[in-house]
């Protein structure tokens, strides 16, 4: 049986302070970015006080994971005050650092809120599920979608057209997508559990919305996305095993690196989340090509 991100997130604890993680099966040739962040994550929870839930979190992707091997979580306290605790982790792999990530915890306070970004989207039960857009996609397309949808245990539907439709067609849109996403399956109850299982789905496409100005996709010959750092601020309670709306959006792209921001909303549209990350986008011309990639659909 495929795990679930419940088991992804279930860590062994080999001594206080050091955890081991495992991969899910997968062709994938490096490990999801958002596995690693997010297993890392679970350690640092691990050794926090449980009354202090994370708040944020600011990672850097070293190296490629190997799938096929566990992974090593080491986690330095770095300091225990009144309000804030922090914790460094690094994440090894055959004697080798292959993430870091820091991440800060803090006791819950009542003061000043509000919020500037408002939820404007079709709810998830109104709109088709994942099988269903396929039935609309390009061939091409829904190989892609299929994979995506196998690949990772969420449950994903799309309030608009994604952008990558549009590109193979040969168009080119604004560097913006959104997606209602949600764990596959039930999530225990502890907020950190759900905390990580967003980091998890942090990482997913979110790269990719610095794409549709620029007329390729992610699966494109010659394209090679990577994240490079990822940061993450939680902003209130929620459940990942409920739906979220993850809207993203490529605000710079230059020297084969791309920002990306994207914001997670409630069903109740409050912001939940924010994200930050930059990626190298690098893209090989095709041979005989004037150095501007083509069509994805040629």
């Amino acid at each position: 049986m495929t795990p679930g991100l419940q088991d992804i997130l279930d860590l062994e604890q080999i001594e206080v302070h050091v955890f081991r993680g495992r991969s899910r099966p997968t062709a994938a040739t490096r490990t999801f970015g958002g596995e690693v962040a997010s297993q890392a994550l679970v350690a640092a929870g691990r050794t926090a006080p449980a009354d202090r839930p994370v708040h944020s979190l600011h990672a850097y992707f070293l190296r490629p994971g190997d799938p096929g091997e566990p992974i090593l979580y080491t986690v330095d306290a770095i300091r225990d005050g009144r309000t804030f605790t922090t914790r460094r982790v690094v994440a090894v792999q055959r004697g080798e650092p292959i993430f870091h990530l820091s991440a800060s915890f803090a006791v819950v306070e009542e003061g000043f809120a509000h919020q500037r970004p408002q939820l404007d989207a079709p709810d998830p039960d109104d709109l088709p599920t994942a099988a269903q857009t396929l039935e609309h996609a390009d061939e091409r397309s829904r190989t892609w979608l299929t994979r995506i949808s196998e690949a990772f245990p969420l449950e994903l539907r799309f309030p608009d057209e994604l952008p990558r439709f549009a590109t193979v067609r040969g168009e080119r849109r604004d560097p913006h997508q959104r997606l209602w996403l949600r764990s596959a399956q039930p999530l225990d109850d502890e907020p950190l559990i759900h905390a990580c299982a967003a980091t998890y789905a942090s990482d997913l496409l979110l790269l990719s919305s610095a794409l549709p100005p620029h007329g390729v996709v992610i699966d494109d010959p010659g394209v090679l996305l990577a994240s490079l750092d990822h940061a993450v601020w939680f902003h209130a309670p929620f459940r990942a095993d409920e739906w979220l709306l993850y809207d993203q959006e490529g605000t710079w792209a230059g020297g084969s690196r791309a920002l990306c921001r994207g914001r997670f909303f409630d069903r109740h549209g409050t912001l939940v989340a924010s994200v930050v990350q930059e990626g190298l986008v690098r893209v090989t011309p095709r041979p005989g090509s004037s150095g501007t990639p083509g069509s994805p659909g040629e």
